[in-house]
């Protein structure tokens, strides 16, 4: 009997997963314990182990997409074996199954449509979603959510063009996330006919970012139907009543009827026009037919700002259309080519010579001017993982009310140690371990500043994680070593070097970054004599070090040379007070500044 696949809960904090990689398709036999997908979590990609035998039947989430815990993803079964009831039975089943039934009330919205009930079931969403299900061969992509931190993508680059023939498989774009640059495969088969978001552009979970179907296919009903602003799936209804493209088009449009004939000119077009939102004409036209540039709003906004003329600019895009590349690797072939603004109204004043206003126009020359003078800047993308990181700590810094204690230790006596401690141990063990030592024994006596704020409480932990923070190309991972007081610093030292190492590889699991109570960053490696760090939530302290320097000190009225680390506590004022943060801050200089004491 064919049996559900459904996605596990493989951490405590998971709340859905997201494929990473399918390692079965659908026809194979499978045997208990073969890997059937690699499933990501937030930082952590882990393998999908089969506990059924049999063929893989049915696959209901693609790669990259993801899955909420429990939800259906493959079913397993005797080959040939009908599973078709058990998706139909069973809640939370993919969205696959949904379509194969809907066929049967297609001829519903198949037949002649009255532009009245244009007018009045256009609007209704349920009918605009219901529609494009029956009628249209083509189906939304969307996109995905790759993590479970991700609210957004960006579109690194396509690799499909519209008007391509698309497999299942290939590979239509890559996206990049707050943790990596995937790769977006189509699980469709068909032409790409709609491509909705431009390079370098961010789009929402869920939101529409292309359209592959069957070449000719009424994609617009789909677009419209989800959201789009254009209304135009109203044409075709029309056509259908009177076959008259234009005015259908400016019936079922209404107060946007005029923008989208411009974009969709339906009379003396080939059948596939269609498949581009913006198709004004020749394939190689860069300036549609209400004489606006065909420029993505990214490549618009960067030429504005950098004082580029788009009339100046090849567009490499689909229909010639400019996009961010173009823009940025525009380069003035000759400064005479800033007289063309001048050249260009010449035109537009024999369309209507009530258009002489437009004379002023020559003004974005002197914008152009102005930003040179200012000198050339970068404008950098922000990474997904560099904007989770800005997300959290900015609501870590204004919500937490945070106050700062700085001391200094004395370290000659841990300098001289960690040389005996080298001769012996089995891996080198750095400052960095002997202070992540000496914290997690001093929190151990001062519990409250082992604890983190959770509203209408203060939990008070009685274990010792401790969080380490590992600096990496794109931001800040945070791994733990956990039960640190109850280590040796050999064992800290090992931990410590393996888990930066995955860290910078990306290959951290839930277990290596969850359940910190306290954590570490140092920047003295760097020469930082001493900074303040925000704290890492839940955690309620943060510790920060700075280098060990050289200095003086008066011993019995002597002046002798010392060496001298600064640290600095950063408290979150509603669970560690003033006094308590100071009190751990003592107890930690004992132990820095004699530390056989933490090792007996």
């Amino acid at each position: 009997m064919a049996e559900l696949i459904r996605m596990p809960k493989m951490s405590d904090t998971m709340t859905e997963g997201v494929i990473a990689e399918w390692h079965k398709k659908v026809g194979d036999t499978v045997k208990s314990g073969d890997v059937l997908a690699e499933v990501e979590t937030d930082k952590a990609t882990m393998d999908l182990e089969a506990y059924e035998e049999g063929t893989l039947l049915y696959i209901g989430v693609e790669k990259g997409e993801s899955v909420p815990i429990d939800g259906i993803m493959a079913i397993i079964g005797a080959e040939g074996e009908d599973y078709k009831a058990l998706l139909n039975g069973a809640s939370g089943g993919s969205q696959d199954a949904a379509p194969a039934e809907k066929p049967n009330p297609a001829p519903a919205p198949s037949g002649n449509v009255v532009q009245a009930d244009v007018a009045t079931k256009l609007p209704d969403p349920e009918v605009i979603s219901a529609a494009p299900a029956e009628n249209v061969k083509a189906t939304v992509i969307r996109m995905p959510k790759m993590s479970d931190t991700m609210t957004e993508g960006v579109i690194v680059a396509w690799h499909k063009k519209e008007g391509d023939t698309v497999k299942s498989g290939d590979v239509l774009a890559e996206v990049e996330t707050d943790k990596a640059t995937m790769d977006l495969e189509a699980y469709e088969e068909g032409t790409l006919l709609y491509i909705g978001v431009k390079e370098g552009e961010s789009v929402a979970i869920d939101a529409i970012i292309a359209v592959v179907g069957e070449k000719g296919a009424n994609f617009k009903v789909l677009v419209d139907g989800n959201g789009s602003a254009s209304p135009a799936p109203a044409t075709p209804a029309v056509e259908n009543s009177n076959g008259n493209a234009s005015n259908g088009t400016e019936a079922a449009t209404g107060e946007g009827g005029s923008e989208t004939a411009l974009q969709n000119p339906q009379a003396s077009l080939p059948a596939n026009a269609d498949t581009d939102l913006s198709y004004a004409g020749g394939a190689g036209d860069m300036v549609e037919s209400s004489g606006r540039m065909k420029a993505s709003p990214l490549a618009k906004r960067i030429a504005e700002e950098k004082g580029i003329d788009l009339k100046q600019v090849h567009g490499t895009g689909p229909e010639g259309r400019i996009v961010k590349s173009d823009v940025e690797s525009f380069v003035p072939s000759a400064k005479p080519a800033k007289p063309q603004p001048a050249q260009q109204p010449a035109p537009v004043q024999q369309a209507a010579p009530a258009e002489q206003k437009v004379a002023p126009q020559p003004a974005p020359a002197p914008q152009a001017q102005a930003t040179s003078v200012g000198g050339d800047y970068e404008d950098v993308p922000v990474s997904q993982m560099r904007k989770t990181i800005a997300r959290r700590l900015g609501e870590s810094m204004f919500t937490a009310p945070h106050f700062y204690l700085t001391m200094e230790i004395n370290m000659d006596k841990a300098m001289e140690l960690r040389g005996t401690v080298n001769a012996v141990s089995p891996v080198k063990i750095s400052f960095n371990d002997f202070v992540l030592k000496a914290a997690a024994v001093a929190l151990k006596q001062h519990p409250n500043v082992n604890s983190s704020w959770l509203g209408d409480k203060i939990r008070r932990y009685k274990y010792v994680n401790i969080g380490v923070a590992v600096a990496v190309d794109e931001g800040l991972l945070v791994p733990v070593v956990r039960n640190a007081d109850q280590k040796t610093l050999s064992t800290i030292a090992a931990e410590v070097k393996e888990m930066a190492a995955k860290a910078k590889d990306k290959k951290l699991q839930p277990k290596d970054w969850e359940g910190s109570t306290f954590s570490i960053s140092n920047l003295g490696m760097f020469g930082i004599d001493e900074f303040t760090a925000i704290i890492n939530p839940p955690d309620s302290c943060i510790l920060a070090i700075g280098a060990i320097k050289p200095a003086v000190a008066f011993v019995n009225g002597e002046v002798k040379p010392t060496n001298v680390m600064k640290v600095t506590l950063s408290c979150d004022h509603r669970s560690v007070d003033g006094a308590t943060g100071a009190a751990f801050l003592q107890t930690l200089k004992e132990f820095l500044e004699n530390p056989m004491r933490m090792l007996v």
